[in-house]
């Protein structure tokens, strides 16, 4: 029995894992999806929507006498009017994008429609703008109006690419 060779006994090692690298891969995937998820949010905007009468239908009624148009043709040509073509509050005048032009028009017109819904007790209602540029007008020129919009701050504005016939027939006569 002595020659018995003695039994080799392994070493035994330690079962402790560092999981610092785990823990700091976790917080980051952690911080990653919440900003993901915070940047996926739909963002909105908000419209300034018409009142809502019940003697109008569901879109609600507009006051005639809150519409400026501007429409935008070939060689830095604009025309604006204010209420329906129809019916205009105002004849139809020329204006340029020089200096005293358009700015000074869009400026007049949001004082005066102001001070009007004011008396009419809506002082929150403004003056709603209508863009519409022609096929020739170019695009700087339309540039151009949304950027006199943004220095004027209109709120209500619209690009509408539909000219009525009295609207070309006033284009094409002036």
């Amino acid at each position: 029995m002595e020659n018995l060779p003695k039994k080799v006994r392994s070493k035994k090692l330690s079962t402790r894992v560092d999981l610092t690298a785990m823990v700091s891969v976790s917080f980051l995937l952690i911080i990653f999806f919440m900003v993901t998820i915070e940047l996926a949010k739909p963002k909105a905007m908000d419209f300034a929507l018409p009142d809502k009468d019940p003697d109008c239908g569901p879109a609600g009624c507009i006051d005639g006498n809150r519409l400026y148009t501007i429409l935008l043709d070939d060689n830095d040509k604009i025309i604006t009017y204010s209420g329906l073509l129809s019916y205009p509050i105002e004849k139809p005048k020329k204006v340029n994008f020089e200096e005293g032009g358009i700015r000074k028009e869009v400026f007049l017109k949001k004082k005066q429609i102001q001070e009007y819904m004011t008396s009419m007790g809506k002082p929150k209602s403004g003056v709603i703008v209508i863009i519409k540029p022609s096929k020739k007008c170019n695009y700087k020129n339309l540039v151009d109006i949304l950027d006199e919009m943004k220095i004027a701050k209109i709120d209500t504005y619209a690009i509408v690419d539909e000219y009525t016939v009295e609207e070309s027939k006033l284009l094409a006569s002036k």
